[in-house]
């Protein structure tokens, strides 16, 4: 769920951005080849292009009525939100889907409940947590397309070299981390678990057996004896030193060798499988006191706006990527990304890969985060900020949730209006 604010952004920070201009033509136009046209925006850039390109040239290739073609746009919700208003969209857009129930009820996205009804789609097919992100107020605005989640990396190499199996629990994840760190005198040499990121925060809630919202998602529910309990094992690891803020920053620790553990997700695995003599492996989360699993899953879909001008085209490629298992294989094999699409996630690609399978696995029960209007700004503004606090040494655990629910509350109540 790399964090641009949302777990979704991840994919982004990997690829080099490049220079946008312009934000295309609107379909509805035809081809050369007497195809109608379907234009595709997303904030996908740089090599990523050429993937989308890739895929799209498939569909393109399997049929004669569409041809779709991708163009790039940095900020693209913002984007849409302007083509809105000058009446010229695109036709489907690769979308964050947490972002769904902010868009939905400014009318920038069209329902696509007839189509769905029309064509008979299985809506069963994918993910449930997934899909519901790109459900609001009982209508559907897209279908889930690719998703992701943070699971467990470790150094295999190290790992053996200490004796160590796997962590599969809060315990075994300190015993490891303690004994996998190294330190010169005062200066850590090289970190036993990756402490940087507190908004895994809700990860370890869940681990614990907390929740982040109260039943009716009206108020914060972070600040409970769960709470307390992720925020005193994040102290229990800190003040055993296996990791010290601002450790690594400016490089990649784990590819160089200098952490050995660190939760990270699929976006990751193409660029570590080019490091020379690094042998790592990837498994599940690890579980909670009481043997709670907790995960979140991220990732995108792909939404038709409003006032497209070839909605049925753009339809015709939505559901030929996402409800057709090998397509979404395909895209797979061409960019790293898993299928929202149960069964094509579960294809042997994915399943007999040792790095893919622990992924696989946890999107067994990976959740989403609460959809609710002003909880990105609960995490955003009240939630991490006052974790980061916390880190820093700057609050104690009590305060830093205090803090947290203090803000928080106010910011949903503000929501709520």
């Amino acid at each position: 769920m790399k964090k641009i604010t949302t777990i979704a952004g991840i994919a982004l920070a990997t690829a080099s951005v490049v220079a946008l201009s312009g934000c295309g033509s609107s379909g509805g136009d035809t081809a050369a080849n007497g195809a109608e046209k379907v234009v595709m925006w997303g904030s996908w850039s740089g090599e990523q292009i050429d993937q989308l390109e890739e895929q799209a040239a498939a569909f393109n290739e399997s049929q004669d009525d569409y041809e779709v073609s991708y163009v790039a746009q940095e900020l693209v919700e913002e984007k849409l939100l302007t083509a809105l208003a000058g009446g010229e969209v695109p036709d489907v857009v690769l979308w964050d889907r947490y972002q769904t129930s902010l868009y939905a009820p400014k009318g920038a996205l069209a329902s696509i409940d007839d189509f769905v009804a029309e064509d008979s789609v299985d809506l069963d097919a994918f993910y449930a947590p997934a899909l519901s992100e790109m459900e609001v107020d009982g209508e559907l605005y897209g279908l889930p397309l690719l998703v992701d989640n943070r699971s467990l990396f470790y150094n295999q190499t190290q790992l053996d070299e200490a004796g160590i199996e796997p962590p599969t629990t809060w315990d075994e994840l300190k015993t490891a981390a303690v004994a996998l760190t190294e330190k010169n005198g005062g200066t850590l040499e090289r970190a036993g678990f990756d402490m940087s990121d507190p908004g895994l925060f809700n990860q370890y809630l869940a681990q614990a057996g907390g929740s982040l919202l109260n039943e009716d998602e009206t108020a914060t529910a972070f600040n409970s004896p769960e709470g307390l309990e992720v925020l005193e094992f994040w102290q229990e690891l800190l003040d055993e030193g296996v990791f010290q803020q601002g450790f690594g920053e400016g490089a990649t620790p784990f590819a160089e060798g200098t952490m050995s553990m660190k939760y990270d997700g699929p976006w990751a695995l193409s660029t570590l499988d080019q490091v020379d003599g690094l042998e790592y492996g990837v498994t599940p989360p690890v579980a909670g006191p009481n043997g709670d699993t907790g995960a979140y899953m991220g990732g995108f879909g792909l939404v038709i706006p409003e006032g497209a001008k070839n909605a049925e085209g753009a339809w015709e490629f939505m559901k030929w990527w996402t409800t057709q298992p090998e397509n979404g294989v395909n895209f797979g094999k061409i960019a790293g990304w898993i299928p929202a699409n149960i069964e094509a996630a579960n294809d042997p690609y994915f399943t007999e890969d040792p790095h893919y399978a622990a992924f696989i696995e946890t999107l067994e029960y990976a959740d989403v985060r609460p959809s609710v209007e002003g909880f990105s700004d609960v995490e955003g503004k009240a939630l991490v900020p006052a974790l980061e606090q916390f880190m820093a040494g700057e609050l104690t655990a009590q305060q830093a949730l205090d803090q947290a629910q203090e803000q928080g509350d106010q910011i949903l109540a503000d929501a709520r209006g």
